[in-house]
């Protein structure tokens, strides 16, 4: 035997299900069964792990979880080696696991006694003969992408081909991708609290670790503790007004006023009004004098929400007042000086109205000092699932109900949501199922009926890598037996260890004639 690497391609792990033996298709097909069962991801992983060693000859198994943005490896579960308390981590092309995770290709050692740049960080092999083990480890794959690296030993003499070694292993780590995945993101975010308590966002309401909300951060940093004009966009239900609250906060001016304004809620005739104030009997219904929204702000910050929605002639007002600082109230000789810091937001393409004459473009330059974009939910990745946590919290609290997590087909359907209406429709999302949630976990039921909706849409039109892999092998499976059979389903239903009704149903499902080993095996003498 010697040292291989060999690389898998996505074609090349379906098609090695041809080549695997009776006794491996039997187990893969175990495998998915352990999957596909409503248990704790972990618990699921961990028996995968044992059944490897079981049934496979694959001792000291252990996942490792790829951390996406430092690209650095921690091992979250073995079997064989005990790693209560330990923290193993792998940098970027460090050692085996951490050269799988970089280049996404399998590795195998045939004597681990010759492999020096095998780190053990466990030391689960300090008191073992090393050169009477082989190593095996694989990448784990999902939506074309490493999640995480799933290793094994197995006694040397007992391997007669490390490439058809790596190949079953790699039809282990494809199925278990899509838990691992999930597992990883979970992981993530609680090993990401510690550090979002040393690297605080601006504000405690303002949740997210993913980079493009690190760079939102970064941008608040720099521009808070000054009087430039900001202007926040995004969609709807980004969080635009925290990012507003965050940034008067963190400011010189956290102890002046924070006045909010929505412009698309101001009629055309009381805008100058609304803003700028007016005087005693300035017109009909002005029974005294009012201050304007800008000098109620002097000294803090005015936030002018929904900009984009602004009239022609409101658009014109407030130029003036940008350009001036200063202005008259409605049926006032007086001039009012003010001292505010200003910051805008909009849902609306600024750029493109001003292309349609529907905004002005010396007014968008005025605004426009300091852009500020604010990612879509779907953009910000498993940040999704952090957000999901805190508003279980919030509302597991104000309902006075015990909710303290999601379950992993709940998280599936989060992350496969495109989430149109962001942050806020994740929130109505959340305070719905905690609502309906009767015990510790928010299941698929709990979560919005176009929310379920849209999740079996999806399962009908993109079947993903793991039905697919398992159909084939429960398709290779029952050929097999009616092979082994001559086409007698009951015979085969004893030897897969099922009924013969199931049988009969996964034959009708995967479209397989009895009738065609019948033929081949004319000793047959028992039908069905």
């Amino acid at each position: 035997m010697k040292k291989a690497l060999t690389n898998i391609s996505t074609e090349e792990r379906y098609g090695a299900l041809s080549i695997h033996s009776y006794e491996e298709l039997a187990v893969l097909h175990a495998i998915a069964k352990i999957l596909a069962q409503p248990e704790e991801l972990r618990d699921q992983l961990e028996k995968v792990l044992q059944e490897m060693s079981a049934h496979l000859g694959m001792q000291r198994g252990m996942i490792s979880l790829l951390d996406r943005e430092k690209k650095e490896v921690w091992l979250d579960i073995a079997h064989d080696i005990n790693i209560d308390g330990m923290d193993v981590i792998y940098k970027p092309g460090e050692g085996i696991t951490g050269k799988v995770a970089e280049t996404g290709r399998p590795m195998a050692i045939a004597n681990l006694g010759q492999a020096t740049h095998f780190l053990d960080r466990t030391g689960a092999r300090k008191h073992l003969n090393r050169s009477e083990l082989a190593f095996l480890c694989v990448p784990i794959i999902y939506d074309d992408s490493v999640v995480g690296v799933l290793s094994a030993d197995k006694v040397a003499q007992a391997v007669e081909d490390l490439d058809k070694e790596l190949a079953m292993l790699s039809s282990v780590a494809e199925l278990m991708a899509k838990a691992v995945h999930i597992r990883a993101l979970e992981e993530e975010n609680r090993r990401l609290r510690k550090i979002v308590g040393s690297a605080r966002p601006p504000s405690i309401d303002i949740i997210g670790h993913s980079k493009p909300m690190q760079e939102v951060f970064g941008l608040v940093a720099q521009v808070a503790d000054s009087n430039t004009t900001v202007l926040i966009t995004g969609q709807t239900g980004t969080g635009k007004e925290l990012i507003a609250q965050a940034i008067h906060m963190n400011s010189s001016r956290r102890n002046g006023p924070m006045v909010q304004v929505n412009c698309a809620a101001i009629p055309d005739t009381l805008i100058e009004s609304e803003l700028f104030g007016h005087e005693k009997g300035a017109f009909t219904g002005a029974l005294q004098q009012r201050r304007g929204r800008f000098e109620e702000a002097n000294g803090g910050t005015i936030f002018l929400d929904e900009v984009g929605e602004l009239s022609a002639a409101a658009q014109v007002k407030l130029l003036r007042v940008l350009q001036e600082k200063k202005f008259q109230p409605l049926g006032s000789s007086r001039v009012v000086k003010v001292n505010v810091r200003i910051i805008a937001a909009t849902n609306r393409n600024l750029e493109q109205d001003i292309l349609a004459e529907r905004f002005r473009a010396d007014l968008f330059y005025r605004l426009n000092v300091f852009p500020i974009y604010l990612p879509a939910l779907r953009e910000r990745g498993s940040d999704i699932i952090l957000l999901a946590d805190h508003f279980i919290l919030k509302y597991s609290k104000e309902m006075g109900k015990n909710v303290k997590k999601i379950s992993s087909a709940a998280v599936e359907a989060f992350l496969s949501h495109k989430w149109p209406g962001n942050v806020r429709e994740l929130e109505n999302c959340i305070e719905r199922a905690v609502l309906m949630s009767n015990g510790d976990t928010i299941e698929c039921m709990h979560l919005p009926p176009s929310l379920q909706a849209k999740e079996k849409e999806l399962d009908k039109k993109e079947p993903g890598k793991l039905s697919y892999v398992v159909e084939a092998q429960e398709r290779t499976l029952i050929l097999d037996a009616l092979e082994e059979t001559g086409g007698n389903q009951t015979k085969a239903a004893k030897i897969l260890g099922t009924t013969k009704r199931i049988i009969q149903y996964k034959i009708s499902k995967l479209d397989i004639n009895p009738k065609l080993f019948r033929k081949k095996n004319k000793n047959s003498n028992e039908a069905d």
